[in-house]
């Protein structure tokens, strides 16, 4: 850990000296990568930095203690020594934490996609009110949502619908919520109050706009059709409305929600090349995750992640064991203490992968 350490102080303090330079400011993209990664290194020098005035302290305490021939003394040196050592515990930890692998996808915004399950009617309302729930944490976190495309019922359900968070760490907080969400509750139109278990799929995709995705025109089939709103009303006269097919993966995309086709079109082939990176990336990083399972789940569609009991008032995260009883709270927005608890579930578990290596 210290040899990583002292190469991360080293490259901080050439980095320090590199974007000083008038010739590397004057090369603004140069620049800019350069203070990102200065910038990510700093918090991880200014601990080292602190570890090491600690061991310093300790090392004088130390020194003191076997000097000393004044009792008195000799005990209060004693409990400096006892502090220190304990700082340096938590300091060491800290700076385990700090050196775990970072995600380049954290700072991104996110594509999420919301469907209906199993359930019929049920789960396309749930999804309305997963999207809701997800709509309002944003904005508790004060970030921008942008609908792209949505596919709503008469009842005021979502049968699919995506929509864009803006907003730095967006994806770093939404990450976790990829999976299938269950749901327990009595509907509205169960007459003999019986519950029904229904379910909703989250798909989370980072944007990609600063990666290189190669899409070439001769693999989309582009559609065009009107925009509509719930139960099939139109709401714009002109074709605007933009379906794309990636013919070689079979992926489909779809924007309603913008004025103008060209618009629309350009927010399709946006979540194109997300959904393109999701592939290669998962596809990449398949064999990795298969030897070393360090992450509570971060994207298996397919994988039941959490339960909904509306009658017991409860929201448990199955990946982790984690139970809620405010599921009302929950929502309406307040999913934060989940997000934590899979955030240092997952932290946890990669600090253990890399004890263990």
């Amino acid at each position: 850990m210290f040899n990583k350490l002292d190469k991360a102080k080293q490259r901080y303090e050439f980095l320090t000296e590199e974007i000083a330079k008038p010739e590397v400011i004057a090369n603004n993209n140069e620049w800019k990568k350069l203070v990102k990664e200065h910038s990510g290194l700093t918090p991880i020098v200014e601990k080292y930095d602190e570890w090491r005035k600690n061991e310093e302290a300790l090392k004088d305490s130390l020194e003191l203690a076997d000097a000393e021939s004044d009792e008195e003394m000799k005990e209060l040196l004693h409990e400096e020594i006892k502090e220190l050592k304990a700082r340096r515990e938590t300091l060491e930890e800290e700076l385990k934490v700090l050196l775990l692998p970072v995600d380049p996808n954290d700072e991104k915004n996110v594509i999420i996609e919301i469907r209906a399950g199993a359930g019929g009617e049920e789960a396309a309302l749930f999804a309305g009110e997963i999207r809701r729930m997800y709509y309002m944490y944003a904005e508790k976190m004060r970030w921008k949502v942008e609908e792209i495309d949505a596919n709503e019922n008469e009842l005021g359900g979502v049968k699919e619908v995506s929509f864009k968070v803006i907003g730095n760490g967006a994806y770093s907080r939404f990450k976790f919520e990829g999976g299938v969400h269950r749901v327990q509750r009595v509907p509205e139109t169960e007459s003999q109050g019986r519950i029904h278990t229904s379910t909703v799929t989250v798909a989370v995709l980072p944007e990609t706009t600063d990666v290189e995705i190669e899409i070439n025109e001769k693999d989309l089939k582009v559609d065009t059709y009107r925009s509509s709103g719930a139960g099939g009303q139109h709401i714009n006269k002109t074709e605007s409305a933009i379906r794309i097919t990636h013919i070689p993966t079979g992926i489909v995309v779809a924007c309603q929600t913008q004025r103008s086709q060209i618009q629309n079109r350009e927010y399709a082939l946006e979540m194109l090349k997300s959904k393109l990176y999701d592939l290669y990336q998962t596809q990449a990083d398949k064999e990795y995750a298969d030897a070393r399972k360090t992450q509570v789940g971060t994207g298996d569609r397919s994988e039941r992640i959490r339960t909904y009991n509306f009658p017991q008032g409860r929201v448990t995260d199955h990946r982790i064991n984690f139970t809620l009883y405010s599921i009302e709270n929950f929502m309406n927005g307040d999913i934060g203490e989940m997000i934590e608890a899979l955030r240092i579930a997952d932290q946890t578990a990669k600090l253990q992968n890399s004890s263990d290596e």
